[in-house]
């Protein structure tokens, strides 16, 4: 839930930020000189990127969040049988070891979405961010061909 309103919270925040931006650029737009319409331009083109990033990451955790709680209905989501440091860190061997497992159990079963889901949350678990996205957007196209 935590997870939730601060996403929401850092939307809304953007979503201002974006208006704000818009603004300044249609009123750069508005004063009609050589030098400010193509510079308003290319400030409303930041507004325009930053909401389309804004909707497509939203709709990636919409998604994401609809294949948890598919797998949880099913009792499949992954445990968290992780070790963590002292300070509440996961650890690294733990993590790697994990990945290990979730890697072997997707290259069984390639077209499983439920493995590659696990998959991403095991490359999530060892910091790898950029793989961990690529692997639940194969879970999320996986699913959806099956639909």
């Amino acid at each position: 839930m935590r997870a939730k309103i601060s996403y929401v919270i850092t939307a809304a925040v953007l979503v201002f930020y974006f208006v704000l931006v818009g603004s300044r650029g249609v009123m750069l737009i508005e004063s009609g000189t050589l030098i400010t319409v193509p510079f308003g331009v290319a400030v409303l083109i930041l507004p325009v990127i930053g909401v389309w990033f804004l909707w497509k990451n939203t709709q990636f955790v919409r998604r994401a969040n609809r294949l948890a709680a598919e797998l949880d209905a099913e009792g499949g989501l992954p445990v968290d049988e992780l070790k963590r440091t002292p300070g509440g860190r996961i650890d690294r061997d733990s993590a790697d070891e994990v990945f290990a497992r979730r890697k072997a159990e997707t290259e069984d079963s390639p077209d499983d979405w439920r493995s590659w889901f696990r998959l991403a949350v095991a490359y999530h678990d060892a910091r790898d961010t950029p793989r961990a996205r690529k692997a639940m957007q194969r879970a999320i196209a996986l699913r959806e061909a099956a639909r």
